[in-house]
């Protein structure tokens, strides 16, 4: 597997960046933003991490990630992080951020192993109005509120 900066036209990631954003709206907004890391085994991409500048300065954002199902469970989401971690420490950043579902059990769980904190929370951000479908269950869990988690870089000595 090989990590790599995605130069490519950025629609041809569209089912990867599917799996990880249940809004076309939200999806169609932000498809172009930011850099993208893939992992790619053979010729294949089998992942991505889509990573954005923040509003404040020296601070970065994971916008979107996905791993294809089939190769869940086999470090590759961890060693994105790592990588856009790697990537972020060379260009100056103090922190990262990333937001998802508080109904996203699995999700909170891998961030938190990633040395992510809880940091704050958007209540009613999954809502019909910005094009998320009424009724959406995570877990078993309503979808309605988003976790922001954060990790602070160190400098590279």
């Amino acid at each position: 597997m090989e990590i790599t900066w995605y130069t490519g036209e950025r629609g041809q990631l569209r089912t990867l960046f599917a799996l990880a954003e249940d809004s076309p709206q939200r999806l169609e907004a932000s498809m172009d933003r930011g850099r993208v890391l893939v992992a790619t085994d053979g010729d294949g991409i089998v992942a991505y991490l889509q990573l954005v500048e923040s509003d404040a300065e020296y601070e970065a954002e994971v916008r979107s990630m996905a791993v294809i199902e089939q190769r869940h469970r086999q470090g590759i989401g961890s060693a994105l992080v790592t990588r856009a971690i790697a990537e972020c420490r060379v260009q100056g950043m103090h922190m990262l951020l990333v937001a998802t579902a508080s109904a996203d059990t699995g999700n909170l769980r891998f961030y938190q192993r990633q040395g992510f904190r809880m940091l704050r929370i958007e209540r009613d951000a999954f809502t019909a109005a910005d094009g998320y479908p009424d009724g959406l269950i995570v877990d078993g869990i309503p979808l309605r509120d988003r976790v922001w988690l954060s990790l602070a870089i160190e400098p590279s000595t």
